[in-house]
């Protein structure tokens, strides 16, 4: 039941027509996805450094590919990268849990107001399949505006 309420499919940012990074989230982390070039694939090439609010990414010995102040701060010491199937794939661990982020990167491929709204939604019933693991509530809908996930009800009790 859970798995119908993972994201659909990952927002891409474009910048000057090219695909710099697809991302995607869920109630407790976001994750990038960045293509690597042709013929590196190997981790030792790659530098991807994650701090409080800031992610840096590129390959060693180059300007970073990435540099940028994250939109929210995460947990450090449980956000990592891997390298699978020439993409980079970076989980970053929200710091707060439930909050809905409009990108990964603080003011760049900032979601319209129609495609943030539906990430509320999407994340309030990941929240309420959570706390209610034996219904099922991927065909849920809700009227009028959706509350923060974060605050609704008191809020989300973290471990």
């Amino acid at each position: 039941m859970a798995e119908n309420l993972a994201p659909e499919k990952r927002h891409t940012f474009v910048h000057n027509g090219q695909k710099v990074f697809e991302w995607d989230q869920t109630l407790e982390e976001v994750n990038m996805y960045i293509e690597l070039p042709k013929g590196v694939s190997t981790t030792k090439l790659f530098h991807c450094t994650i701090q409080a609010s800031h992610v840096e990414v590129g390959i060693r010995g180059n300007p970073p590919y990435l540099n940028h102040d994250l939109t929210h701060p995460v947990k450090t010491d449980s956000s990592f990268w891997t390298i699978e199937d020439g993409e980079m794939h970076i989980t970053l661990q929200k710091r707060e849990k439930g909050k809905t982020w409009s990108s990964p990167i603080q003011g760049q491929g900032i979601l319209d107001p129609y495609a943030a709204d539906q990430e509320q939604k999407r994340l309030m019933l990941q929240r309420f399949q959570e706390e209610n693991p034996g219904f099922d509530f991927s065909q849920a809908q809700f009227s009028g505006t959706c509350p923060d996930p974060r605050t609704f009800m008191g809020g989300i009790h973290s471990e």
